[in-house]
């Protein structure tokens, strides 16, 4: 299948360039692929809001893990104080907090629903009741923890497995009319990394979301409620990572907004040389600055301040507001 690639450019936007993917500081004048009317208005339109925030500039997603076991901050807000406490801080960062109860780092089992329920609900209940109003995303493949996150208060849903885990996920997620965000992942965490093949990483991971796509909209979730995910690091070597990296342009021609969730990941302390994830900083701001520049309009992290501040230079050197 033909796609329409727009090459990404910054800094200040001439005259007849077009804005990538509604962003105030990344624009194209030069199209890969099909370029006509209407590829063009699929790679320029603003996207619709997300959890009522504009998505005319990158967005930070903070990462809030409550699991004793995930790949990089395991343990570190397990406890009801301690999530709530970092959520506190995060607040001050982040435009949208995403939680997860059930770590999806390569080898990890899967968690019990009524564990994941535990982990995750009486914490957005809690962040709530301490009057954090940050938009959440719950970060779950599984219909009764996404439905106990939003009775608690969440507002988004986020599916690694992009309803292909649990088909009722796209049901509730329709009947409640939330956004979710869809991601390309090959295979099951516990096996995800063990020699993941691919003859076209970029065009297998675009023909899967479309797939995905049609498959939530056929569900009832609204085409409008609707981000994109590369999925990195999810059955993809480092090799099929910078690929994806290098043409992520390429999921602007979804015409849905898109996520990118690169932080600490083992491509970026295998390239940059630093073994435990914790000392990932330097490489993730590297990667979010890459996906700002891009047009991504979500980056997941868990450094939020770091990458906040990374970003409001970048909008102030290219242009941006």
């Amino acid at each position: 299948m033909s796609r329409s690639e727009p090459i990404a450019r910054t800094g200040p936007r001439p005259r007849g360039a077009l804005p990538l993917a509604g962003m105030t500081s990344a624009w194209f004048d030069t199209v890969n692929g099909p370029d006509d009317v209407s590829a063009r208005a699929r790679l320029s339109d603003p996207r619709p809001d997300l959890c009522g925030l504009t998505l005319d500039r990158p967005r930070v997603m903070g990462i809030l893990n409550v699991t004793p076991d995930s790949f990089s901050d395991g343990g570190d807000h397990a406890g009801l104080a301690d999530a709530v406490a970092r959520a506190r801080v995060m607040a001050d960062d982040a435009d949208i907090i995403d939680i997860g109860g059930e770590s999806t780092r390569p080898g990890a089992a899967e968690v019990a629903l009524d564990e994941e329920i535990r982990r995750t609900a009486p914490v957005i209940a809690a962040i709530r009741d301490a009057g954090i109003t940050t938009p959440i995303s719950i970060d779950t493949r599984k219909a009764r923890v996404a439905e106990a996150a939003l009775d608690a208060g969440a507002d988004m849903v986020n599916d690694v497995s992009a309803f292909v885990f649990d088909p009722e996920l796209a049901d509730l997620t329709a009947e409640r009319d939330v956004p979710v965000c869809l991601m390309h992942a090959k295979g099951l965490p516990d096996t995800m990394q063990k020699n993941p093949t691919y003859d076209d990483v970029v065009g297998e991971v675009m023909d899967h979301l479309e797939a995905r796509i049609a498959f939530a909209v056929e569900r009832g979730v609204k085409r409008a409620r609707i981000v994109t995910d590369p999925g990195i690091g999810f059955g993809k070597t480092l090799d099929h990572n910078l690929q994806l990296m290098r043409h992520l342009t390429l999921l602007h021609d979804l015409g849905l907004p898109v996520l990118l969730g690169a932080s600490r990941k083992t491509f970026i302390g295998t390239i940059g040389g630093a073994k435990e994830a914790k000392d990932r900083v330097g490489g993730s701001l590297a990667v979010a600055l890459h996906g700002a520049a891009q047009g991504m309009h979500v980056i997941r992290v868990h450094d939020t301040k770091e990458t906040a501040q990374a970003l409001k230079l970048h909008a102030a050197l290219n242009g941006g507001d």
